[in-house]
């Protein structure tokens, strides 16, 4: 069994980054750069309406009201932020520090300016082409705008199985395990404890339905950011000295040809790209059409006023909080003394941000660290079993009750099992199912540029404003 086991990880290793990691980047890297031509840069252009309908908005009743069967706008921009903030904040940023150098925030950077356009349009489609429930709920996403919008049924079907795994793998189990690491090595509790009671908070929320995942992500995940970006920058005002030459470091190593920690010569700015843009992705789910699924439960009948809280989200998750996340690491002496000796640190992932928080504020740093990422990945497991729900409503749309309450059952199963087993495997095979659900909803979102573009210039049209009407073109 341990050799059958073995021989998948290798080959799912190597498929994922010889193949799926590759295709998925350059697809996201094209698909980005597309939507933002021809949307004329909306992104940057509309920054500040953009800032002004989510942030200024925070206390419109409008925000907070929803129709019978549905939920807030509000809702659902934090139950997309809990599937979105996970652990890939704090373990996958410091892992692309390791692996791609400090030239991989550039590319992260990169990933997240393109993933804002990408991800607007994710939600624009996903509300456009929404359905209603049998109970009067919406259901959307990738699946629906396929289907509806590109009218490729076995496409859309294909995805919806993709997402349905993933969801039990890297918004699952993965982050369960996270949990259990954090709290045996801090806490020295068992990880079957930890299973055991994660399994019943878990059961509690998710077999509620989307109305309680969506009550508990609205007050979870605002104050778990601040917390987290709170303790970042007192973290950084500890080694403020250091930021300036952070900064050029970081623009330095991203063109960089020499790999930061050895390997091969030449490679090093693919390497950075690599792990820069992958970990980006992954923080801000960008492209993975994901995000969408939350955002089409919304009650808002504006796609384009939902789309532009699409785009904060990954504005906050990856310019916001992984730029945090890596400044500790960086001004820090755990990877810094690495870096100059050329040998990657004895620490990585969540260790190594922990190492790093620790440094600059002893005592409480890490403890600060280990908090973020067990309420981090709570929220994860919270966002990604809607996404799996609706998923699992999609492909047995005649039966979707018992489905989607089966389904439940299985997720919430999974979490012991993520607890308590060594998954590294399970990494793997979620990397390889993210991806590949990721390739049919870029393609659709290219093939459905035109309809975003049209809606865009409708929104804009009743609002008044004469500087976007080169969206017509």
């Amino acid at each position: 069994m341990g050799a059958i086991l073995s021989a998948v990880e290798n080959a799912a290793s190597f498929v994922y980054d010889n193949i799926l990691s590759i295709a998925m980047m350059l697809l996201l890297i094209f698909g980005g750069l597309f939507l933002s031509v021809k949307t004329g840069f909306l992104q940057f252009r509309k920054f500040g309406y953009m800032m002004k309908g989510t942030v200024g908005s925070l206390f419109d009743k409008k925000l907070h009201t929803k129709e019978k069967g549905s939920v807030t706008p509000f809702q659902a921009v934090t139950t997309a932020l809990a599937g979105t903030i996970g652990t890939g904040s704090i373990a996958g940023l410091a892992t692309a520090l390791v692996m791609g150098g400090p030239g991989a925030v550039f590319w992260m950077w990169v990933s997240a300016l393109l993933g804002m356009i990408t991800k607007y349009a994710e939600i624009v489609l996903a509300l456009k082409y929404r359905e209603r429930n049998d109970d009067g709920s919406y259901a959307g996403g990738p699946m629906y705008y396929i289907k509806n919008g590109l009218g490729i049924k076995w496409m859309a079907a294909i995805f919806a199985v993709l997402a349905t795994v993933a969801c039990l793998g890297i918004g699952n189990t993965t982050q369960a395990n996270s949990i259990s690491g954090v709290l045996d090595s801090s806490l020295n509790i068992a990880p079957w404890i930890t299973g055991i009671v994660l399994t019943a908070l878990v059961a509690a929320v998710i077999l509620g339905g989307v109305k309680r995942i969506a009550a508990v992500n609205e007050k979870l995940v605002p104050g778990m950011a601040v917390f987290f970006i709170v303790s970042a920058i007192v973290a950084i005002v500890c080694n403020i000295e250091r930021v300036p030459s952070t900064f050029a470091l970081i623009f330095k190593e991203a063109f960089n040809f020499k790999s930061a920690f050895g390997g091969a010569a030449g490679y090093g700015i693919i390497v950075a790209m690599r792990y820069g843009i992958g970990r980006g992705v992954f923080s801000n789910e960008a492209g993975l059409g994901s995000a969408p699924i939350a955002h089409a439960a919304s009650s808002t009948k504006d796609p384009v006023k939902q789309g532009f809280w699409g785009m904060f989200e990954v504005f906050i998750t990856t310019i916001v909080i992984c730029t945090m996340s890596a400044l500790v690491v960086l001004t820090s002496d755990v990877y810094m003394n690495a870096f100059n000796s050329g040998v990657a640190p004895d620490v990585s992932g969540a260790s190594l941000s922990s190492t790093a928080f620790n440094e600059a504020l002893p005592y409480v740093g890490g403890i600060g660290v280990s908090i973020a990422t067990i309420f981090f990945a709570l929220s994860t497991i919270f966002g990604w079993a809607y996404y799996g729900e609706t998923c699992v409503g999609y492909l047995f749309r005649n039966h979707r009750k018992a489905a989607v309450t089966v389904y439940r059952i299985i997720y919430v199963l999974f979490v012991f099992v993520g607890a308590v087993a060594e998954i590294n495997i399970v990494w793997l095979l979620a990397d390889c199912f993210n991806a590949l659900m990721a390739l049919p909803n870029l393609i659709a979102l290219i093939a459905l540029s035109g309809v975003v573009l049209r809606t865009t210039a409708n929104h804009f049209k009743k609002k008044g404003a004469p500087d976007e009407s080169e969206l017509e073109q």
